[in-house]
């Protein structure tokens, strides 16, 4: 039977979820969309993500891809539907997770293996005194942080490397530990500090762990003329710490071959 191959963009609110990765008895990303792919369809669907984010972890632009019978709901009422499925809050209309786009794409698109590249966020509120409403949204760093350090670090970062360093134990194995980072760039706009880093893949961890030894630096803790010899080291206990998972944000997955040319 025909199938047609669908394609999902996705937001979400991590705080409340063990991850994006289905887990049996867990509350999940991808079990919550799941489920209401079953209450649309009449059946189990699987989708397949193109990034597992961990628990706490928040999206922007998550996407996902599954099969569907050619004889099924139709793809322009797809997004509707499972927006509908998904609410949480009736009266304010909203939910924790939001299907932002869903279209038909060509016979073997993936949406993990056609990727190309993503581009991530990390937001960093920079106060000497916590604000307990920010607590699921932010890093929230006390002690004030050179930004034109971070910066200065944050320049070596960029460019093709083995970034072994910057990978903690516990994700896929990789081939390669060896990865290309775009562009890598910090803006202020006071006590809020955001990096945005682009790359053509990731490994586990890499982005907050990237993060937490830029914080470092910004402490003073690590001086920015360091970072070189740090990734050239290939030693994570080299690096800095992990930061929190609550101030990262999947921002965008790249399909178009042209990425290299993002800054």
């Amino acid at each position: 039977m025909a199938t047609r191959n669908i394609f999902l963009k996705i937001a979400y609110d991590g705080t409340g979820f063990h991850g994006w990765q289905r887990l049996p008895g867990k509350k999940t990303v991808c079990g919550c969309v799941e489920e209401a792919l079953a209450r649309v369809l009449g059946r189990e669907v699987k989708i397949d993500g193109c990034s597992r984010t961990d628990a706490g972890v928040h999206a922007l632009g998550q996407t996902a891809t599954l099969l569907l019978e050619d004889h099924g709901i139709p793809t322009e009422r797809i997004k509707k539907a499972l927006n509908d499925c998904l609410i949480t809050q009736k009266r304010e209309g909203v939910g924790e997770i939001e299907i932002l786009e869903a279209k038909e794409m060509p016979e073997g698109f993936h949406a993990r293996y056609s990727a190309k590249g993503k581009q991530y966020i990390y937001k960093i509120r920079n106060g000497e005194h916590p604000d307990l409403f920010k607590r699921t949204r932010y890093y929230q760093v006390r002690q004030p942080l050179d930004v034109d350090a971070m910066r200065k670090a944050a320049a070596q970062i960029v460019g093709t490397h083995d970034f072994a360093c910057f990978q903690t134990a516990g994700g896929t194995p990789r081939e390669t530990t060896v990865r290309t980072v775009w562009a890598l760039d910090i803006q202020q706009d006071g006590e809020y500090i955001t990096v945005s880093i682009k790359g053509n893949g990731f490994l586990y961890n890499m982005v907050r762990i990237i993060v937490g030894t830029l914080v470092e630096v910004g402490l003073g803790k690590k001086d920015a003329s360091e970072l070189s010899d740090i990734i050239a080291s290939k030693d994570r206990g080299r690096a800095g710490h992990t930061a929190p998972p609550q101030g990262l944000y999947l921002k965008e997955v790249y399909y178009d071959e042209q990425t290299t040319d993002l800054g």
